[in-house]
């Protein structure tokens, strides 16, 4: 068996970094792709390999004689093919240099700007079938080729861009782009359609369109093999080559790699992640349908300005105008705030670090609880700060990421007190719909605003509502020149029209909502209990949409996150660093899921405890 890797191509999309090499010259984590790839390579019995070059070919063919010489292995040649008009032709034209050496052996066929895990070579050269295309399950983020199988999994046709179909997509492959063809096929069926095709069409063209016309003569000599959840990607920008280092990360920088993300792992679909904190049980399919339907309009318009937009959130959430904004997502209104106060806060930690983080050390004054699960009441704070002389008090109710919650009485009383002593007392509500009492622990009424008129409230609507997508917070208070000062901080246009969609309907699925809610308390009932099963984990109560967790010996909250992505695709909060937790301790957040979900979280928990 040989392999022929395609390696001719400009790479232009991943701008300065092919500016002086190709594509596979690129490193990935310190490791470049053909390095990688002809290091998987070496583990085959291969009577060699060739390599079609084109564009900065001749450093491409220095560094890599360099590296290995004449030979791969004792047994395997290393060689070179050029395309001398690269920039003129595509990849079927590289492929057509090698005809002739095509078809004097089985071979592999490989695109060169592609990173994958060490068990394609093995899953493709021990299947015994002899013409295979290694494919994977469509997702958003592929891109080229599409295939459709049969149930015997023949490939019975190839999809272009051009005949791409969004309403299939539950039927199509994307291809890997490596191929496994035998010498008998490469002779008779690939090679003569291939010199038909081109002299035809010509040279700017892709060698699968071949492939597809011979699927279409119903011979079932192609084969798919789907790789399931084993990790690749093809590299042609620089947010694949992000995304690739991610995925491919050794040990000691995989979890920096992921949370430095701070989101977007919809662009890792098969992995779960169990870092965000959303509803699982809405928006409701209804209002998801509504959404939908009203997608082209809403794609397509201006959103309305921030005075509209302010009329909306009153309406959808029960606050009077003058007293509440709207936000592109509670960071954006965080951000005023802090930047906006120049007086000294309390803080209690640990706690959400959007707030500490975006105000002045010097003038922040912390309080954290003396027990083991940071449990503290509203008392407490008032005989903390009694006498730290503030001028503002930031309480995130229920807490992240401890999960304390203080009684909507105590949040009051709370209240009462800093507005005796002229302290602006903000309350951080994000998660109370996940509180056991959720349908009347909310601090946003004009009445309770009205009554302490020293008090704001934060709302990130992606936490409880599930739609983080979407970018919605609000801030609400009867502080009407603290909420005016806000607006004329923020843009006019702070919300996208998808944002304003959903609170203009949100009242007709309330109902939904409140279900949705009772829903979540009695799945977190059922997962806490699933958690103390786990010896090595010790679950702190919580009144929120996650449990904070401290990790028993002989584990530490590193190996669990690593083993967990590694092995089981899951995707777990290490919050050991976190300020305000015991330096001595470990601990991790988890989130809570659906059922279906939490119960393979559980799973692979106690896998970990088999595989000591």
């Amino acid at each position: 068996m040989q392999a022929i890797i395609l390696a001719a191509g400009m790479g232009r999309r991943l701008g300065e970094l092919t500016k002086e090499n190709t594509k596979c010259m690129v490193p990935v984590n310190g490791v470049r792709l053909i390095d990688r790839l002809l290091g998987q390579l070496s583990a085959l019995s291969l009577n060699r390999v060739i390599i079609v070059v084109g564009y900065k070919g001749k450093e491409l063919q220095e560094y890599v004689t360099s590296q290995y010489g004449q030979q791969l292995t004792a047994n395997c040649q290393l060689l070179f093919a050029e395309n001398p008009i690269y920039d003129k032709t595509n990849n079927i034209y590289s492929l057509s240099i090698v005809k002739d050496q095509l078809q004097q052996d089985d071979t592999l066929l490989i695109e060169s700007d592609l990173i994958f895990s060490d068990r394609f070579f093995p899953m493709i050269v021990e299947n015994p079938y002899p013409n295979l295309a290694l494919v994977a399950k469509y997702e958003s983020w592929m891109d080229g080729t599409m295939v459709r199988l049969d149930e015997d999994q023949h490939i019975v046709n190839f999809i272009s861009k051009d005949a791409f179909d969004y309403d299939d997509v539950d039927s199509y492959y994307k291809t890997v782009n490596i191929y496994k063809f035998s010498k008998d096929f490469l002779q008779h069926q690939y090679v003569p359609f291939l010199d038909a095709y081109t002299k035809a069409v010509g040279n700017n063209e892709y060698y699968e369109n071949v492939l597809r016309i011979i699927s279409m003569l119903n011979s079932h000599n192609m084969k798919a093999l789907p790789v399931g959840n084993e990790k690749w990607y093809e590299i042609d920008d620089k947010q694949d080559l992000d995304i690739a280092e991610a995925l491919f990360a050794d040990d000691k920088d995989v979890i920096r790699k992921y949370y430095g993300r701070y989101g977007g792992f919809w662009r890792f679909p098969q992995m779960l992640d169990f870092c965000y904190l959303v509803n699982p049980y809405f928006p409701s399919k209804r209002m998801k349908d509504e959404l939908r339907s009203n997608f082209d309009t809403l794609l397509t318009e201006y959103p309305s300005g921030m005075k509209v937009n302010t009329l909306i959130a009153s309406k959808c959430f029960g606050v009077s105008e003058q007293y509440i904004v709207p936000g592109n997502g509670a960071a954006e209104l965080i951000k005023v705030l802090m930047e906006q106060t120049a007086v000294k806060i309390g803080f209690t930690r640990p706690t959400f670090e959007e707030y500490p983080n975006r105000y002045d050390k010097e003038q922040q004054v912390t309080f954290v609880p003396q027990n083991e699960d940071y449990r503290y009441t509203a008392d407490d704070l008032m005989t903390f700060f009694a006498d730290k002389d503030i001028q503002q008090l930031m309480l995130i109710n229920p807490d992240n990421p401890s999960g304390n919650f203080i009684p909507k009485t105590d949040v009051l009383r709370l209240a009462q007190w800093c507005e005796d002593r002229n302290i602006r007392l903000v309350v951080d509500e994000s998660f109370v719909d996940f509180s056991e009492d959720y349908a009347t622990n909310s601090l946003l009424s004009d009445q309770i605003l009205e009554s302490y008129p020293h008090m704001a409230v934060m709302k990130s609507i992606s936490k409880s509502y599930g739609v983080p997508g979407l970018r919605l917070g609000i801030l609400a208070s009867a502080d009407t020149a603290l909420i005016a000062q806000i607006k004329k901080e923020v843009s006019i246009w702070n919300l996208n029209s998808f944002a304003e969609f959903f609170m203009q309907i949100y009242n007709k699925h309330e109902k939904d909502y409140k279900k949705a809610c009772a829903k979540f308390v009695a799945e977190r009932a059922d997962f806490e209990q699933q958690l103390r099963t786990i010896p090595y984990l010790r679950v702190m109560p919580t009144q929120t949409n996650y449990f904070l967790c401290e990790v028993l010996p002989p584990y530490s909250a590193t190996q669990i996150v690593i083993y967990m992505l590694r092995q089981h695709n899951i995707l777990t909060r290490d919050c050991s660093l976190k300020p305000g937790l015991n330096p001595n301790k470990q601990y991790m957040r988890i989130a809570v899921r659906n059922h279906e979900e939490n119960g393979r979280l559980v799973a692979g928990l106690r896998a970990l405890i088999n595989n000591r």
